[in-house]
């Protein structure tokens, strides 16, 4: 699956729900299907710059396929880790790079969410292009 068809499905899925209560509950649940990163993992090199919560984010591979994993010790920062791995995840460097995250705007996150949790989101898109350009040069 692209990483387009990734977005174009996160749109979908918030299409159903008509009201932020529950996007924000479906954000929750989606945050608590995060595979627990090892205690050991969460160490502060891997810990992002920007979030006010802690959100360590850990990548593996190289310019054909970058793996991430990440979590965070916030429940909705969760369901936004959850949505950018979906989308960015086990994908070439040069894809990462091409890939505006369109659902963020289609999905109505950026009025939704606090500008804390906004900081956040964009500290975490940031680290995930960042390495995703490290590998592609």
């Amino acid at each position: 699956m692209s990483a387009e068809l990734a977005q174009r499905e996160i749109i979908d899925e918030f299409a159903l729900f008509d009201d932020w209560m529950d996007r924000y509950q479906y954000l929750i649940d989606l945050g608590k299907k995060l595979p627990a990163l090892a205690p050991e993992e969460k160490t502060d090199d891997r810990l992002l710059d920007g979030c006010q919560s802690q959100v360590w984010l850990i990548s593996e591979g190289d310019a054909d396929r970058l793996v991430f994993r990440a979590n965070s010790d916030a429940a909705i920062v969760s369901g936004l880790i959850a949505l950018l791995l979906r989308v960015y995840s086990e994908r070439s460097a040069e894809e990462i790079l091409a890939t505006e995250p369109a659902f963020i705007r289609e999905i109505g996150l950026s009025e939704h969410l606090s500008p804390t949790r906004a900081n956040g989101l964009d500290a975490m898109l940031r680290a995930i292009r960042n390495i995703a350009r490290s590998h592609n040069e």
